[in-house]
């Protein structure tokens, strides 16, 4: 089925009360036994996520690439890579999906392509080619690079080019040019290639690293340490102008079809919440803020996150919100480590503490994502060499440290609790070899806990965090108050409870989660004596009972 109808806006668009799945493929599930997941075997598990309860699933990039960067390093926009299958398994997976109700999403990675895509390949071929101005080309200054940039992959943001004798900007890794955004052709090759895409029947796209595609002015960083390249990641975000292109984006792409989008807007600011996703001039439906799953910066000495500071960032989103527009509600995707093993008590609350996770950011407003496993309550990878480990920023993060005097065990200790494969070892399916997810062998170490740690496990236990995803997915589509409702924090100087409210006229519902290790007392102001709990994740509860076991959570309808 097309797409291709103009898109109206609604007082209440379906995306507001779907549930949402992230795939990523690579992981996810293999067909043939090549180790590597494809296309077919996300088809293989569509009745798995119908059950679950999902009407939208985001599938990573799948285009043709040299997997630099696992596929966000794409050489043609247009054509799926060979590993996970053709352009007729993905229309299969598409017509298969529509047919149960599910919504398929693109990744659409347009601040950059691969070193090996067609319009790269030209831009590099001469100085004079008419592409050349489709990437960012300088040169050097004092025989280096243009500026101190540091790349986000680490090293130089430049790579010198021996042809041209100029270098190009690469934001993240060198084989990942920057694309031109300030150049009127490329920006068309880009909106005929997303209509098309569109055309094709795919329902929007999650949108990588977009806020990116503004490029500051070139001068060298403050170096106040003289190192030899200093982070710019702030400097490349949401930067004056960045606005302009947007919408030129969207009136060109988006706003001809009814699709749902959102963006990755890593820098995009709360006072400009409107501008990004407000009903009225909103760019995009949704967008991605990460200010509460960035707090590896405030952690304290003793390693552990202030449940404090992580309902203040997600507390100022919520509010931002409460008029009007819509932020995605994630607690992790393929660049994060796995919740439980970062918030939980993987050892001694697994199953309390992923069932508390998942209560407690999935009750609030907006569109609520899952990470593929996040649903089992999957765990960091549990490798003890950096061998095993495939992401190439962190393995070069893992040899810098040891370079500048680090011993090889304390830094494999810091790429162990900070590499994105963490969650991206392949999912956990039943307890056969590989976990079931492949055959053959696995293109990265799957987690040794699959034995016990398993979907098929999960589905036979009435107690599993599956089970308790699914009860709380339905609660929540079932639940006007719980979609639409004004969110209030509560117990807001607590150290270990997160409590907030959800007000819809004249109904409340009270969510309350204890995010720690240690019994903890509620103290609200409500009246929760004749109150329902619609779930918990203890089985022995009280209603009126005010202490909080550990990593209790509640859901209460007063």
């Amino acid at each position: 089925m097309k797409n291709n109808m103009k898109r109206t806006r609604t007082l209440r668009p379906w995306w507001e009360s779907a549930a949402a799945y992230q795939i990523y493929p690579r992981s996810f599930k293999d067909s043939n036994g090549d180790g590597v997941g494809d296309l077919q075997g996300i088809i293989s598990k569509l009745p798995y996520l119908s059950e679950l309860g999902i009407d939208l699933i985001w599938i990573c990039p799948i285009y043709t690439s040299p997997n630099d960067d696992n596929g966000y390093d794409i050489s043609d926009y247009q054509n799926i890579q060979r590993e996970y299958g053709t352009m007729e398994d993905f229309e299969e997976l598409l017509h298969k999906a529509h047919e149960r109700g599910i919504r398929v999403i693109m990744d659409l990675v347009i601040n950059h392509t691969s070193s090996s895509h067609p319009w790269f390949i030209e831009s590099r071929s001469s100085i004079h080619n008419s592409k050349r101005d489709w990437y960012i080309w300088k040169d050097g200054k004092d025989n280096k690079e243009p500026n101190n940039w540091e790349s986000i992959f680490g090293g130089s943001a430049w790579e010198y080019d021996e042809k041209t004798g100029q270098y190009f900007l690469h934001v993240f890794g060198k084989t990942m040019p920057d694309i031109n955004w300030e150049n009127t052709q490329v920006k068309r090759a880009i909106f005929d290639m997303i209509c098309w895409w569109l055309d094709k029947g795919i329902d929007g796209f999650r949108v990588d690293a977009i806020s990116h595609i503004k490029k500051p002015d070139f001068n060298d960083m403050p170096n106040p340490k003289n190192e030899r390249y200093v982070s710019s990641f702030d400097k490349h975000m949401n930067q004056p102008g960045i606005m302009d292109l947007l919408r030129e984006l969207k009136e060109n792409t988006f706003s001809k079809y009814d699709i749902f989008t959102v963006a990755e807007a890593n820098g995009a600011r709360i006072e400009e919440i409107d501008e990004w996703v407000s009903q009225e001039k909103g760019i995009f439906h949704s967008l991605f803020q990460f200010d509460h799953l960035n707090l590896w910066n405030v952690e304290s000495e003793e390693g552990k996150i202030s449940i404090k500071k992580l309902k203040s960032a997600l507390t100022r989103w919520q509010k931002a919100v409460s008029a009007d527009g819509n932020v995605a509600l994630v607690m992790e995707n393929h660049d994060l480590v796995r919740s439980v093993s970062r918030f939980g008590s993987p050892d001694k609350y697994w199953k309390e503490s992923a069932k508390c996770l998942a209560l407690m950011y999935y009750m609030q407003k907006g569109v609520p994502f899952i990470y593929q496993g996040q649903e089992l309550g999957m765990l960091n990878a549990d490798y003890n060499s950096h061998l095993d480990f495939r992401d190439a920023p962190t393995l070069f993060g893992y040899q810098e440290r040891i370079n500048k005097g680090m011993s090889p065990e304390e830094s494999l200790e810091v790429l162990k609790k900070s590499t994105r494969d963490n969650s991206r070892t392949p999912m956990q399916w039943d307890d056969s070899p590989h976990g079931g997810f492949t055959t053959g062998t696995p293109w990265i170490k799957v987690n040794q806990n699959y034995h016990w740690l398993n979907a098929k496990a999960q589905i036979k236990d009435e107690d599993s965090i599956l089970n308790f995803y699914k009860k709380i997915i339905k609660i929540k589509k079932e639940t006007v108050g719980l979609i639409y409702g004004d969110y209030e924090l509560l117990m807001e100087e607590s150290e270990n409870v997160y409590a907030y409210t959800r007000t819809y006229e004249d109904k409340t519902y009270l969510i309350v989660c204890n995010i720690s290790e240690e019994n903890s007392q509620l103290e609200v102001d409500l009246d929760i004596t004749k109150a329902d709990i619609l779930i918990s994740n203890y089985a022995d509860i009280n209603s009126n009972e005010k202490v909080l076991r550990p990593f209790e959570c509640r859901l209460y309808s007063l």
